[in-house]
């Protein structure tokens, strides 16, 4: 009920009479002013005018799920929502939940990471209170060799989450971080648990720098936050769920041809590493070559210098840009 009734006060131009809220809740008048009191401790500054009714001032920065979801369009993905004080990783804390039977969708938010990951097992800050920590649950019907493509696909819906928010203009460095001049303002890491031919589930994990104003020294030369580009803090829950509604829809579209055809192109508008030179890193050797974008599979498509095009699947290797970290 708060969720909602959150939504509602924050999508009326005005108050809402106590009466309009019994009706649409069924509840009595009672219910609803514990309701309000519940949200008024937790920090909302709600004004309450006899004969007229409610309205919504001021909503406190915290990630609470009924704050989350009171922002959230989305039909089905986020709406089982879980925000927790400390954690030490989103993704293992969602694994667990995977493994009891949580439902396909459920969104796992922290205020603190203690043990958080990057990938190929990087470490992952997650300041309290200035970041976005949050694991995304999924139980795709698709070949367990096509998931590492939903990566992708939280990378496309991240950099338009911002763009909608923040007004900036972010990039994609493939497979897996989004970026905004030049230095990472977020980094996504997908797990899974499958058989040979099926996938129990799927937890892509996905750390955003939103509110910070200054990194360890070892981090200010790649790193930045929506708060340093811009000037401007921001609110994570609404960003968390402006990321699900971008998300939703472009996950429905994977689906159902199992690839990006319907994707790729709008992906390569973003990506940063389109026609710059990269390097190419595997465990036994390296190369450079100028990346040409992603194909349909999410390959990374990159010219090697004799000519010849090598198409990188992401879980084999890392992509640097040949002169700095893009």
């Amino acid at each position: 009920m708060k969720a909602e009734l959150l939504k509602i006060l924050r999508e009326t131009d005005g108050y809402v009479s106590g009466q309009q809220l019994c009706g649409h809740f069924n509840v009595s008048r009672t219910s609803v002013w514990k309701a309000i009191r519940q949200l008024r401790e937790e920090g909302y500054q709600i004004e309450a005018v006899q004969n007229k009714g409610y309205r919504l001032r001021e909503s406190p920065e915290r990630m609470s799920a009924a704050e989350v979801k009171s922002r959230l369009h989305t039909r089905w993905m986020g709406r089982e929502c879980i925000c927790l004080e400390t954690v030490d990783s989103t993704n293992t804390y969602a694994r667990r939940l995977a493994e009891e039977g949580a439902a396909d969708g459920t969104l796992v938010l922290a205020e603190e990471q203690t043990g958080g990951r990057g990938r190929r097992g990087r470490n992952w800050s997650s300041p309290r209170g200035e970041q976005i920590a949050m694991t995304l649950l999924l139980r795709p019907k698709v070949r367990p060799e096509h998931a590492s493509r939903m990566t992708l696909l939280m990378a496309l819906a991240v950099t338009r989450g911002i763009r909608k928010l923040c007004g900036l203009d972010p990039k994609i460095k493939w497979p897996n971080d989004v970026v905004v001049g030049g230095r990472k303002v977020c980094g996504i890491l997908t797990e899974m648990n499958t058989e040979v031919d099926y996938i129990h589930y799927v937890v892509i994990g996905t750390g955003i720098n939103v509110n910070q104003t200054e990194f360890p020294e070892e981090l200010r030369e790649t790193a930045s936050s929506l708060r340093m580009e811009t000037g401007h803090s921001y609110s994570r829950a609404e960003l968390a769920a402006c990321i699900m509604d971008e998300l939703e829809p472009v996950y429905e579209t994977f689906l159902k041809t199992e690839d990006l055809r319907d994707l790729y192109q709008d992906y390569n508008e973003l990506c940063i590493n389109c026609g710059r030179q990269v390097q190419v890193l595997y465990p036994k050797g390296a190369y450079t070559g100028t990346a040409e974008g992603i194909n349909q599979k999410g390959e990374l498509l990159v010219r090697r210098e004799d000519g010849t095009v090598e198409q990188v699947y992401a879980g084999e290797v890392s992509v640097r840009g040949l002169y700095g970290y893009t």
